[in-house]
């Protein structure tokens, strides 16, 4: 019998969305620590970081997502 736990249910997160997620941050930190110029990332290498952490982080709070 399954057991029903109190408080906030975490799902993984499906994968197409981890692989987004983990493109997003390894592109930003190339640019970052790398010195790769990628023309949209470069300039926004902390967004476009948290923007994957923000899709991973939704992954994983939806379910089915």
């Amino acid at each position: 019998m399954a057991v029903r736990r109190a408080g906030l249910p975490l799902t993984a997160p499906s994968v197409p969305l981890f692989a987004i997620a983990v493109v997003l941050a390894v592109l930003a930190m190339l640019v970052q620590y790398g010195g790769i110029d990628i023309p949209v990332i470069s300039e926004h290498a902390f967004n476009t970081l948290a923007v994957a952490f923000a899709i991973l982080t939704a992954g994983v709070l939806l379910r089915g997502a």
